[in-house]
């Protein structure tokens, strides 16, 4: 099939070669029920992306692309399911299409089936693994088990072991929910204690419906007015945002430059006048689509619902549906549906209202799309303010910003100017609570 569009903008597929299908059955994952949107498929092999569609993606990417270097995101599901031999036949694809791009892969996996074999393979071809850990024991095993209902923690941590043995780039990916949220300290020491230093928060927050849908799905759409509840792993928002200070705290006097939080980045690259680098976070969205197993596409991974069906890559140009007026007005939506809450908000610059699918909630005005979490990411926003106004000075500067940790202990000794508040003051970070109820308590 000729490629007879060309993108107008750099664009990024999540690639599902396995579809939903997976070994662990995680109590909050979002995607385990996009079964149901492909009946009739009991067995794993019916869930593999085909060999004629798997070279038509990676001849379409490739041509689309007009960037030096083109980076390929495989996840699930599992994609590790579908074992070494199948991904070595993606890297013969893609250097059979690169034409002189320089090709890198990225696999986000549970760890369940790391082992020598893979890591070897993972290491010697230069992928980078994001892999999935929410924390220690207590916390991981809350959530994250097996289809029998058995807990991962131990087959994740073996392969950690894997990673380092041989040397494979990886970050861990933890999903923040209702309760690893309460111990926000516990979990960044661990993840710094085990992990390879480089750290990515994801906030879990799913609807389900009070009435099953006719598709089957429980978990509602975005857009969905059907009649819904937050779901009891969901994280609350305030929360978030404190997690995500306490763990700034911590970080900014003792770890900066040597771990690195995504949040983190996004938030200082804002600070320094740049356009988030997270989708989540920018002010239009729309150029990061999935790619299901069997060719379809869709808007995003969290739009995988019939209305957001795109086409199929095997009927329609890549490049044709990125820039479909729907997918364009699908991106276009995030920024012209902002309530005027959000316009006049002074941290919509980092937020720009985050991801359109936790925007179900009602401004103080009454208007509708605020986002969920909102209150929790404004604490945040405002709280890291200072340390990352001083960052970015420190980087125009062309010194380190790891100065800040100096600053920030000077900062808390009262010997840069000033004293730390009283416990019955207001909390400098701006949530409107007294200190003691607030970033004092952390």
């Amino acid at each position: 099939m000729e490629n007879k569009a060309t993108t107008l903008h750099p664009f990024h597929v999540l690639a599902k070669p396995v579809g939903p299908a997976c070994n662990l059955a995680c109590r909050y994952c979002f995607y385990l029920e996009k079964e149901r949107l492909y009946p009739g498929k009991p067995h794993l092999s019916d869930w593999i992306l085909p060999d004629e569609i798997l070279e038509e993606y990676i001849r379409q990417y490739l041509a689309s692309q007009s960037v030096p270097v083109v980076s390929f995101a495989w996840q699930g599901g599992e994609p590790t399911l579908l074992g070494v031999d199948y991904f070595r036949k993606v890297l013969a694809l893609q250097e059979k299409y690169a034409n002189g791009k320089r090709i890198e892969n990225t696999l986000q996996t549970n760890g369940i089936l790391l082992d020598d074999g893979w890591c070897e393979f993972l290491a010697a071809n230069r992928f980078l693994i994001g892999l999935s850990l929410d924390g220690p024991r207590h916390l991981h095993d809350r959530y994250r088990v097996d289809k029998g209902g058995a807990p991962s923690f131990d087959r994740v941590m073996r392969s950690v072991g894997f990673l380092k043995k041989h040397g494979v780039d990886f970050n861990t990916l933890t999903v923040v929910q209702k309760l690893n949220s309460r111990y926000p300290l516990e979990v960044y020491r661990f993840l710094r204690e085990i992990g390879h230093g480089f750290m990515q928060f994801i906030p879990i927050v799913e609807r389900v419906a009070l009435e099953p849908a006719a598709d089957g799905l429980q978990l509602v759409s975005p857009k969905s007015a059907a009649a819904a509840k937050v779901t009891e792993w969901s994280v609350e928002p305030l929360q978030y945002g404190r997690f995500l200070c306490s763990i700034l705290d911590e970080w900014v006097r003792n770890d900066v430059g040597k771990i690195f939080v995504q949040l983190f980045d996004v938030t200082l690259a804002a600070w320094m006048g740049m356009e988030p680098s997270l989708c989540v976070f920018q002010r239009t969205c729309g150029s990061a689509v999935v790619l299901e197993h069997n060719g379809d596409i869709y808007s995003c991974d969290h739009y995988v619902y019939p209305e957001n069906r795109l086409g199929n890559i095997m009927e329609q140009p890549l490049a044709s549906m990125l820039n479909s007026p729907q997918q364009t007005r699908f991106g276009q939506d995030k920024k012209d549906r902002l309530p005027r809450f959000c316009l006049d908000c002074n941290v919509r610059f980092i937020c720009n209202g985050e991801c359109p699918k936790h925007r179900f909630a009602i401004t103080p005005d009454g208007e509708e799309n605020l986002n969920y979490l909102c209150p929790g990411y404004k604490l945040f926003f405002t709280h890291s303010a200072p340390y990352m106004k001083f960052m970015a000075s420190e980087l125009r500067a062309q010194r380190p910003p790891a100065n800040v940790m100096e600053w920030a202990r000077k900062q808390d000794s009262g010997s840069a100017g000033g004293e730390r508040p009283g416990r019955n003051d207001p909390c400098p970070c701006g949530s409107g609570k007294k200190y003691k109820k607030c970033c004092g308590k952390t």
